[in-house]
């Protein structure tokens, strides 16, 4: 029977069958998979049941249905493995019943994933003292009573193993029919497993025992493991208790191993993944050193299985980051302005452009109660997903403290202490004005920003409020903020902007600058949309041949003549 697991979310760990011909998976508690996120729709997605085949469909839900990490859009075919992904809940889809966890998996055998596993530093000797070596070196007494299988029996199995590997695209997947083959071809071993490196550790991500009464702890040697991967060589002992290279790792006695063989998991460069471990605890049944062999060919291939899946697993996560920053663009593209304010007697202008998929640069207009209108451009330093984050909080934050604060300078004294009490390490810098459209009056509060630049309707430039510029937001406590006031007179404009404009670098290494700038707005003497189009075009043909270094924003207010 098919059916899903869910593998993150409520959920987790949790099992549902595919029993009717329309499965439908939703937050109705009438539905067959219930998904209890608030997220997730009444009746999100279905998975209809075609004669053998399974079908995945979207129902119109509001954040859509996610397979294999792309949106779908009409009736997809399902494929054993795949990914179902619903707002923050992700489930596999499997079309049979196999061996997952710490499930039975056929006959008497058990396998699981690497729980009840222990990773022992037992003191065994280094390769210096035990000099493995690619040559097979068998210690011990007589071979003793063999069990195993015939050439035919072993060929078969490995082109078995040879088949799933080529289709597999998970580890999860890789690693169990693996283990499952392996002991079809070595009818000795008792235990098994896999041990992968991540990072710095070495993980057991799968044991398989040929006995359900076997599913006692596992202790593992790293020891013999790192060895193993260190070397790149395969080894073999036809009896561990007594071999010489084993003396030192008490691992091995204590664990009852008598027999033992274990090859390092190669990748496509010949770097070491982990290691593969078959071991017996029957002193009667060995390992031979034609099972050396077999064992380190099933493990090249598994380790570029490995490779492939763990490669395709970091690809589907790229897609799941490069969804979720889309996502977070659009929410930040909902906190900004989408339309220019309605003053009568003013026009305005805006642009932003964030260096990565989202930013730190952040630009508003905001209605004040009394009639007057609040015009702001901030910077937090940095970019990307926590500039954005505190870009957001910036956002709700002024728009509150000005609606409540009449006095500009102490709303922002305000803000600047809500920003502090974050302690996120992080500063912006910020610039409000507070424009009285019937009079022309302005009020600047500037929390360590470039100032305006003031074209005047005679073509000079003023720089309006450095002398009351105060520190970047959220670095002092307590910091008090002052403000300047100038008269915007009729065909005046005021031109705010981020350092991702002024700074911006030329392939020379050369930067925009403000003297640049400056220059640029005094000749854009035409219209105010025209005027800003220009500035930027500036801009980005100065940095051609060269990645964008920073947020660019720019705000032009003009007071028509």
């Amino acid at each position: 029977m098919a059916y899903l697991t869910a593998i993150s979310g409520p959920g987790f760990g949790k099992r549902s069958d595919i029993a009717h011909l329309e499965t439908v998976l939703g937050r109705h508690p009438d539905c067959h998979v219930i998904i209890e996120v608030g997220a997730v729709s009444r009746q999100h997605a279905k998975i209809h049941r075609v004669d053998d085949e399974f079908e995945l469909e979207d129902l119109g839900s509001r954040n859509g249905t996610f397979l294999n990490g792309q949106l779908i859009t009409a009736h997809t075919k399902l494929h054993d493995g795949d990914l179902i992904r619903i707002c923050d809940v992700e489930f596999s889809f499997h079309r049979e019943d196999e061996s997952i966890g710490l499930l039975q998996s056929s006959g008497d055998a058990s396998s699981g994933s690497s729980f009840g596993v222990l990773m022992i530093d037992d003191g065994g000797q280094r390769e210096s003292s035990r000099a493995v070596s690619s040559k097979l070196d068998i210690r011990g007494s007589t071979l003793g009573t063999q069990l195993t299988t015939g050439a035919d029996a072993r060929l078969k199995a490995v082109l078995e193993i040879s088949q799933s590997l080529g289709r597999a695209v998970r580890v999860e997947e890789v690693l169990p029919k693996v283990l499952d083959t392996l002991f079809k071809i070595f009818l000795q071993a008792d235990r098994a497993f896999i041990v992968l490196r991540e990072g710095e550790e070495l993980i057991a991500r799968w044991t398989k025992t040929r006995q359900a009464d076997q599913q006692e702890a596992f202790r593992i040697s790293r020891t013999v493991m790192r060895e193993v991967m260190d070397s790149k060589e395969a080894i073999i002992t036809l009896d561990a208790s007594s071999d010489e290279r084993f003396e030192m790792a008490n691992s091995i006695s204590d664990f009852r191993i008598r027999s033992m063989v274990v090859a390092p998991l190669l990748d496509s460069d010949g770097e070491a993944l982990g290691a593969i471990q078959m071991d017996t605890l029957d002193s009667k049944r060995h390992f031979e050193p034609r099972d050396l062999e077999i064992l380190s060919g099933v493990a090249i291939q598994a380790g570029v299985a490995i490779e492939k899946a763990q490669m395709h697993e970091q690809l589907i996560q790229h897609q799941r980051v490069e969804q979720d920053l889309e996502l977070a663009r659009n929410v930040q593209r909902a906190f900004l302005p989408a339309r220019y304010p309605d003053t009568s007697g003013y026009d305005f202008y805006h642009f932003y452009l964030p260096a990565d998929q989202i930013g730190g640069d952040y630009y508003d207009y905001i209605e004040l109660s009394d009639g007057r209108l609040a015009i702001l451009v901030a910077d937090v330093v940095g970019h990307g997903v926590a500039a954005a984050m505190l870009m957001a909080k910036l956002s709700a934050e002024v728009r509150f403290l000005l609606a409540s604060e009449a006095n500009a300078a102490l709303a922002i004294t305000k803000l600047n202490q809500r920003i502090a009490d974050l302690g996120v390490e992080k500063f912006v810098t910020l610039l409000c004005l507070v424009l009285d459209p019937p009079t022309g009056n302005v009020e600047i509060v500037n929390a360590g920003h470039m100032p305006p630049l003031w074209l005047k309707v005679d073509g000079s430039i003023d720089e309006p409020g450095d002398e009351a510029t105060g520190v970047p937001i959220g670095i002092i406590d307590g910091f008090e903020y002052d403000l300047a006031t100038i008269e915007f007179a009729h065909g005046d404009r005021l031109i705010l902007y981020t350092d991702g404009i002024n700074e911006a670098p030329s392939a020379a290494g050369d930067m925009f600058g403000i003297d640049r700038l400056q220059k640029l707005v005094g000749q854009c003497t035409g219209g105010l949309q025209e005027a800003g189009e220009q500035i930027v075009a500036d801009v980005r043909a100065f940095v051609i041949g060269t990645e964008q270094a920073d947020d660019m924003c720019l705000v032009i207010v003009g007071r028509n003549c």
